[in-house]
Formats: C-alpha cells, structure tokens, sequence
C-alpha cells in the first residue's frame, strides 16, 4: 500500500470508507486489530510525509464514508493540524448516525454528533 502509482493510501483510505467500528486499538480478549485500525495508523503515520496529499482525500470522507470512517477520517485531520481538526469535528457535530466503538473488549455504541461534541470540548 502505501504511496503507489495509484494514489496516496488508496487501499487504507477505503478500508476507513468502509469501517464499520471505531477502535484506536486491539479489540476482544486476543486484542486483534481490525483492518480499518490497521489502516487509521499507516495514515497516520503517512502523515509526516504526505499530509497535503491526505488531507483533502481525508476531508472527501468527512461527507462520504460509513459513520466509523467519518470518525477515523476526522482524528487524522486533527493529527494535520489542530485547525483542520477542530473544522472537521464541527462538521459532524450535527450528525446523529450511530457508531458501534470498541475499547478492548468492551463493544459500545455512541452517535457521530455526541463523539464529535466531545473533541469539540478537548
């Protein structure tokens, strides 16, 4: 994956599209990391080096992806810049799709307005 002839990130960009949960880390008691985690961190770490690459495919998916995605696409705004961030959360702010959250193995639900409002007040 990677930067390809393709684009930047393009197969991590639609595993985020896709996501169906949202979990920073290993979910359930073998602490597995679920693909679209796997691709949230390999953009993050493109970030360094092509984040004015990223950043308008990432705010594409603030209007496009799953609830999930949205919220993955939104943290690694913030991690550009504290500015794309904050615009980003205000955008989905309204939003009251649910999102199923995972933090370790404890499996959650919350919308994307209420995970929104709560960076918003970071």
């Amino acid at each position: 994956m990677l930067w390809t002839k393709r684009g930047a990130f393009e197969d991590e960009l639609r595993l985020l599209a896709d996501a169906d949960t949202l979990a920073f880390g290993g979910v359930g008691i073998a602490g597995t990391l679920l693909p679209a985690t796997k691709a949230y961190f390999t953009v993050e770490e493109g970030l360094r080096q092509h984040g004015v690459q990223l950043r308008p495919k990432l705010e594409a998916l603030l209007g496009k992806a799953t609830p999930a995605g949205r919220v993955f696409a939104a943290e690694l705004l913030t991690h550009i810049n504290a500015d794309a961030g904050q615009a980003a959360w205000q955008r989905l702010a309204g939003q009251d799709d649910a999102v199923t959250t995972f933090n370790g193995c404890i499996m959650g639900s919350t919308t994307v307005g209420r995970y929104a409002s709560e960076r918003l007040r970071d």
